[in-house]
């Protein structure tokens, strides 16, 4: 009984074509990605702000207000006990994990009630945490979002 085996592979320069190919693609793909990661904290810091408007807004309408600044966002997960208490503070509150999140880059939202730019205003200092800055550190505002 004769086997015929055909034991084709790749050849060594076969090899060398497709490393230098990837080599190549990852040169001009991985410096576009690496600016990627700000662009998502930026992007989920604004998600983060549009999610604490609607619990602000459920606030309101079960408390006829929105959180002073004195009581903050903590309002949305535990009753105030200082300045004017909430009539009708809903059981478990008005986030879902039972926390006020952390920006992306884990500083404090700014809340302030009432705000300069509307009923209230949140806002996240971006990657430095502090006020102003361009780029990675730019102010992300709930009156700018869209």
């Amino acid at each position: 009984m004769k086997r015929n085996f055909n034991n084709r592979g790749f050849t060594l320069i076969e090899l060398m074509v497709v490393i230098v190919i990837l080599g190549i693609l990852a040169g001009l793909i991985v410096p576009r990605i690496m600016n990627r990661p700000e662009e998502a904290r930026q992007a989920k810091a604004r998600m983060q702000i549009e999610s604490l408007e609607t619990a602000l807004k459920l606030y309101k309408l079960d408390n006829g207000g929105y959180p002073s600044t004195e009581q903050g966002l903590q309002a949305l997960v535990e009753a105030p006990t200082v300045g004017i208490l909430p009539r009708k503070w809903r059981e478990g509150g008005y986030l879902e994990k039972g926390k006020v999140p952390k920006d992306p880059w884990g500083n404090d939202y700014i809340y302030l009630s009432p705000g300069t730019s509307g009923d209230y205003d949140i806002i996240s200092y971006g990657a430095d945490g502090e006020q102003g800055g361009e780029g990675k550190n730019k102010d992300i505002n709930s009156w700018e979002i869209e």
